[in-house]
């Protein structure tokens, strides 16, 4: 993860350990399933699904879980 305002380079598949645990279930890790402008995010405890700005969500991240299909850099579509 970047400092200083870089982006965080997130990917489809990732997990996300956030700074506070969700309120529904105090799960801290989010499985990212879309990317862009902003995140939609699944919640590993409960499987609530939301949408977030990129940049609150980047603010709010404590580390990245790579899933291996993204990690490996090859699309074997």
């Amino acid at each position: 993860m970047e400092k200083g305002g870089g982006r965080v380079d997130i990917q489809v598949g990732d997990v996300l350990v956030m700074k506070k645990p969700h309120p529904g279930c105090g799960s801290t890790q989010m499985k990212v399933m879309r990317v862009g402008a902003d995140f939609r995010l699944t919640c590993a405890g409960c499987g609530h699904s939301f949408m977030i700005p990129r940049s609150k969500c980047e603010k709010k991240i404590r580390s990245v879980i790579r899933n291996e299909q993204s990690a490996g850099g090859t699309d074997d579509r």
